[in-house]
């Protein structure tokens, strides 16, 4: 069972509570959710998407309204398969 890292005081709105159930995985490690920013896009519902392939993981971006954030995942899961567990999660 992994945990999430809570350092900054903002978040894309209904990132943290899917972090904490994702964290409940098996498999996954720290979950680290960095930098926020605007981005020109409006995405009404929070989507989450593998990124890249980090050391010891992924990235994943969070994006929902007109803001991102960049999330970091440890864990030895191929992409394919953690895009799968955050599409189901995100389906909850």
């Amino acid at each position: 069972m992994g945990r999430v890292v809570i350092t900054h005081s903002t978040y894309v709105e209904g990132l943290i509570p899917l972090l904490k159930r994702l964290a409940q995985v098996p498999g996954i490690g720290t979950i680290t959710p960095a930098v926020i920013s605007r981005v020109r896009g409006h995405s009404p519902a929070l989507r989450l998407r593998v990124s890249t392939p980090i050391t010891g993981g992924h990235k994943l971006v969070a994006r929902r309204g007109t803001s991102a954030q960049e999330v970091f995942v440890v864990t030895d899961w191929s992409r394919e398969r953690l895009q799968e567990l955050v599409d189901q999660l995100l389906e909850n």
